[in-house]
């Protein structure tokens, strides 16, 4: 969990991280020596490799304080969810208790095979965190001289793969409505090269230091910590909703704010949805673990009740929010409102593909008994 020092330093600087559509240096430091990037970084490598569940609480209590805060670290948690997968040569290299990484797990990049490792061009969008971190990856599909896929004979053919930090170009693309501070922005490489094993094959890895936390997928603790970013998010929303019920008098009104009936109701709405979002997260997260902790591999019904909790609490945590502004009134127009950033940003966290609308069909259809793709899961 962040100091309270570092805690009141974040709610206090919340606009300026917004302007600057990135985090400042001085806070990114900040948090590395609290150990704010490292509670899912093996314990081998210097990291905390908390449980998954206490992972996920840090990322909703950072996000609690800034959602965008709360989102670069549940970046660079669920990164270094690589790190059990790694070759020790290259965990090592990497991951470390002041380790802080990310990339976009999307192969939005083209590798060729040459010599001792692989020649990497590509542009990926979505880079949060990367002005602050130590390495960043991405992932990449091998091709040949054509451009066609091309795997290998040992079967590599769409890696997550880690660059030289000075091989790496930030673009200035992150112009955004919410989240701004996540410095979410393009990246690109050209021609880099990538020695042979700095690479993680995303979903079939086996892992090489054995832990609970490699038998969970990726893409799970990904919507998880999505998910735990909006909870953090809403309960700012309700924190600053209450504040300003209290004195707020609407215009042409007697009575404050906190004394309607529509706000005592929406703020009635909002605590029930963190709560039971929080609850069903934690339900499904506790049962996953003690199945990984026992050494046994995670079913499709965990892996399914994983995203299924995630999407759910991230697409109600954004009502409430959507709620709360509502009943704000006239001053949640203004950027200076924390109401209307909580609205702003729990919004651009709905958009994340791991937690998109679309993945209720998923789910459902796996409970209906139909043939589905699971790969995502």
């Amino acid at each position: 969990m962040l100091s309270p020092a570092l805690d009141a330093t974040i709610r206090d600087r919340s606009r300026e991280f917004e302007q600057a559509r990135r985090l400042p240096d001085d806070i990114a430091a900040a948090l590395t020596s609290e150990g704010a990037f490292a509670s899912w970084i093996p314990q081998v490598y210097g990291g905390e490799q908390v449980s998954a569940q206490a992972g996920l609480d840090h990322i909703t209590a950072v996000a609690e304080a800034d959602g965008a805060v709360g989102w670069c670290v549940m970046i660079a948690l669920t990164t270094s969810l690589t790190a059990y997968f790694l070759p020790d040569r290259y965990g090592k290299e990497i991951f470390h208790a002041r380790a802080v990484t990310g990339g976009f797990a999307a192969p939005a990049g083209t590798a060729v095979v040459v010599e001792g490792g692989l020649r990497v061009s590509g542009r990926w969008a979505w880079g949060s965190g990367t002005s602050h971190c130590t390495t960043i990856g991405g992932r990449v599909r091998l091709v040949d001289q054509t451009g066609a896929t091309a795997p290998r004979s040992d079967g590599l053919v769409a890696p997550f793969v880690f660059f030289d930090r000075e091989d790496v170009e930030l673009l200035d693309t992150w112009h955004t409505a919410g989240l701004a501070g996540t410095g979410s922005t393009d990246y690109r490489v050209e021609r880099a090269f990538v020695p042979e094993g700095r690479w993680v094959q995303l979903g079939t890895a086996a892992p090489v230091i054995q832990a609970p936390l490699a038998q969970f997928p990726l893409f799970g603790l990904l919507a998880l910590g999505v998910a735990a970013v909006s909870i953090g998010i809403t309960r700012r929303a309700l924190t600053e909703t209450t504040a300003l019920a209290a004195d707020k008098r609407p215009q042409g009104s007697g009575r404050t704010l906190a004394e309607r009936a529509e706000t005592q109701a929406t703020v009635s709405r909002a605590e029930a949805t963190v709560r039971s979002a929080a609850a069903f997260m934690a339900d499904v997260t506790g049962q996953a673990w003690e199945t990984a902790a026992a050494g046994d591999p995670l079913s499709l019904e965990h892996r399914r009740g994983l995203r299924l909790a995630a999407t759910d609490a991230t697409a109600r945590c954004a009502a409430a929010v959507r709620d709360l502004h509502l009943v704000a009134g006239g001053v949640d127009v203004y950027l200076t409102s924390p109401i209307q950033r909580c609205f702003r940003d729990i919004h651009v966290a709905t958009q994340h593909a791991m937690t998109s609308a679309r993945t209720y069909e998923l789910v459902g259809r796996l409970a209906l008994g139909l043939d589905t793709d699971t790969r995502q899961l």
